[in-house]
């Protein structure tokens, strides 16, 4: 993973671990042992699922470029309805309190998508790459406003 996108990546992740780690501390103090541990699971599986989703995302950014925002649409519907079998799957379970579990799940889930709002926002992202045109021997375009 190129070092741009481990930051992206660490920019991202440690908001949601935070916010992860009050969940589990509300949850531990509410329902118990089976809440800490449902709100861990849920934790887990939200960063797990939106992680896969932001290599996937980047991956295709670099090798397909167009596809980008088509496969962004269609990656988070996916995970939503992910996270939704996953809620409907374990909602009986006794290994865990399900109520814990979905709410961390929901709370993880949405700390993610607004940490990487705010650090895409935040990126410097170059609209034209300097060294395409100098590898072609090139006078690279400006493409903003002249001043």
């Amino acid at each position: 993973m190129p070092s741009n996108d481990a930051r992206t990546l660490l920019k991202i992740a440690v908001p949601t671990a935070a916010v992860g780690a009050i969940t589990i501390a509300i949850s531990a103090a509410v329902a118990g042992g089976k809440g800490a541990l449902g709100a861990l699971v849920g934790t887990v599986v939200a960063m797990f699922f939106m992680g896969l989703g932001l290599l996937v995302l980047e991956r295709t950014a670099k090798s397909l470029p167009h596809l980008f925002q088509m496969m962004g649409l269609m990656l988070y519907a996916v995970q939503l309805l992910l996270m939704v079998v996953f809620m409907a799957l374990f909602k009986d379970t006794t290994l865990f309190n399900p109520r814990s579990f979905a709410i961390a799940l929901v709370v993880s889930t949405l700390a993610w998508i607004a940490a990487q709002t705010r650090a895409h926002m935040k990126a410097k992202i170059l609209y034209v790459d300097p060294d395409s045109a100098s590898q072609k021997g090139e006078k690279a375009e400006k493409t903003g406003p002249t001043s």
